[in-house]
Order: C-alpha cells, then structure tokens, then sequence
C-alpha cells in the first residue's frame, strides 16, 4: 500500500538522520516489517536521490545518511529535518493563508522545495497524504470563528503534544487509548482507535481513525479529546480517498446525493462566485435566479448552510432534504412567535451549540 510505504520510508530516514549509524536489521525491527523490504525502501530513496551509503564497521555493516551532501541546505539555513517539516506543513499552511496571500505562500514554498532534489519533491509531495487542510466552503480568509460557543472543551484546545501523539501513532500505524467527549450524546467515552489522517476543518483539527469495536471509520475533534495514550501495537493500514471529507461540505463522510438548490436573483452573484464544492454545476436561469447541483451527502453540514441563506435558498430536490429543510424553518419559525405571544422584545433568543457537525 502506497501510504504506509511512505510512511514507513519517511521513518527510515528520519531514524537515519538522528543515528550516526543503523543496520538494516534495526530498522526492520523498529518499522515491523522484513529486511528484505528494508532494502528495497532503502533502494528506492537512493533512487530519489537521498545520500545514502552503507560502510562495515566492526564486521557489521551500517547505512548512514550523508547530511554534508545537502549543500544547498547551507544556503538556507536548515537542517534536512527541518526543510523537510515546511514543505511537509504546506497543504496545511496554504489552507490556512487568506486567498490574496496564497498565490505568494505557494512561491515562498516553491523557493524552499529548489534545494532539494525532482526526487526528493516527489517522494515528500506523497507525505501530505497523512496530514490534510480542509478549507471551509465559501471562506476567503481565515479568523476565529464566532460561532463556537467558548465551551470547556473550546478553551482547553489541543496542545501541540497531543497532536503530536497522534502524528507519531499516524505514521508508525500504532493504536492509541482514547477518551473522547462525544458532542452528540454530551458525555465521555473511551476508545481503541487506529490513527489514520489528522485534518484540518471548519477552524478545528480532526482525527479520521478506524475503530474496531464498531468496525468503521469515525472521524474525531481532537480538541474533545479529553485523554490519549499511544499503546505499541501496531496495526494495518489501508489507504484512503486523498481528499478528506469530499462529499461533504462539513466534516462527514456520507454517501452522496444530487442535491439541487435555487438561489435568489439578489443573491446570484455571491453564489457564482465562490466554489462551494468540486462538484457544483451553476444553471443560471432568465429571472436571474440561480439553480444549483450538487453531489454531497445529505448531513448536517449542508442542511446548515442552505439554512443559512434564509428565504434567498429553496431546495427542489430530492423531497427527503425539501422535508427536513421546511421543518427546521417551520421550527425556527415557532421560536419567534413564541418570543412574540410572550411579549418578548427578541432580547435573549435561543443560543445555538454551534456549528460542529453532531455527527462528528
């Protein structure tokens, strides 16, 4: 499987740049895996162009990383681990760059990746698969987002040690003990999960793991992790979709569904102009109005947003989504005349949870 060859590769030379020297045996002991595969990893990162030799010191032969070979490193500044940790960083920081900043992130990125080698790109270009950037639909820069509630699970946010945990579990496919805050049922579980992508989405950081007790993929807020412990048992990764969450505008990973939704004429434009989701076709219509179509999943992530456009959105298909939209308008709108028969003045009205998606 291609991720975790990559993966382990990405270990290899890491345990290669920290130690002065390391058989292949040692290596096949701290990867799991056999020498005869070592060598065909170490094989194909000299293919990629990484200074590697091997030596015989004391009977036993050792392979070493030459780190002097780097000499445009010199010009930098950085050491290989850290040239390698920014352009690792890069789906993320380009995701998180407001949009009249991207074009010269990507240059400044651009600039870095010239002192390593078309193979050395190509091998790291493979390692963002572990860890995504998911950019919210219709954001243009990025900011706190008002709408999550200052909960005490917002104020205690993940530490940089946690995230790292769960990168170390990631790329040596370890399995970790989790306790976990569920959003949905509002109470504390504990989990044996399988690490297999940190993403970044919505303003939030989420682990996609395999739990065996349920036999499935769950995605995880790691900021509602409220402990974590990597154990050393390893398991067996499988590879996913390179896209996170592609047919959802939230963070979900349902079946898709052709969604078709008309937009106003006042608020055409808005709508045009933004790239809500890769599958989006746009029909515009002779009033000025906007028609729609979509292939996402039916979650609470879309539901959400075409509420968000208030009367300037209608759903004409598929009738369940029609249903569940026209219900939670009918509902919102019981609320306000509710605040009306009791002679309120809309001061205080209804605190919503936030936007976290509840089946998250």
């Amino acid at each position: 499987m291609r991720n975790a060859e990559v993966i382990r590769q990405w270990s290899i030379l890491r345990d290669l740049e920290s130690s002065r020297r390391v058989t292949i045996d040692d290596l096949a002991e701290r990867t799991g895996v056999s020498t005869r595969t070592i060598r065909r990893d170490l094989e194909a990162l000299q293919a990629a162009g990484f200074p590697l030799f091997d030596e015989m010191h004391e009977g036993k032969k050792y392979w070493t990383l030459e780190q002097r070979a780097f000499r445009r490193l010199d010009d930098t500044g950085f050491t290989l681990a850290e040239l390698t940790a920014i352009y690792f960083s890069r789906s993320l920081v380009e995701c998180l760059a407001a949009t009249p900043f991207q074009r010269d992130v990507r240059s400044a990125f651009d600039k870095l990746a010239a002192a390593l080698t078309p193979g050395m790109r190509q091998f790291l270009d493979r390692l963002p698969l572990v860890i995504q950037a998911k950019a919210e639909p219709g954001s243009q820069s990025l900011g706190d987002d008002p709408s999550i509630p200052a909960t005490a699970s917002r104020q205690s946010a993940p530490k940089s040690a946690r995230v790292g945990q769960l990168l170390e579990a990631t790329l040596n496919h370890r399995r970790a003990l989790m306790r976990y805050h569920s959003f949905s049922s509002n109470r504390e579980k504990e989990y044996r999960i399988e690490p297999y992508r940190l993403v970044f989405a919505h303003g939030g950081l989420y682990v996609v793991a395999f739990v065996p007790e349920y036999n499935e993929l769950r995605t995880f807020a790691v900021e509602r992790i409220v402990s974590l412990s990597v154990t050393e048992e390893r398991f067996d990764a499988v590879d996913l979709p390179p896209d996170a969450f592609a047919h959802s505008l939230g963070v979900n990973q349902g079946t898709p569904e052709r969604i078709e939704v008309v937009f106003e004429p006042r608020i055409a434009r808005y709508i045009n102009e933004r790239i809500w989701h890769a599958s989006q076709q746009i029909e515009e219509r002779h009033d000025g109005a906007l028609k729609m179509t979509l292939d996402v999943c039916n979650d609470w992530a879309l539901r959400s947003w075409i509420l968000g456009f208030g009367p300037l959105a209608r759903v004409v298909s598929p009738p369940e989504l029609v249903r569940q939209i026209r219900e939670e308008a009918d509902k919102t709108r019981l609320q306000y005349e509710a605040r009306r028969m009791d002679g309120g003045d809309g001061a205080g009205g209804v605190q919503h949870e936030g936007t976290k998606s509840p089946e998250t």
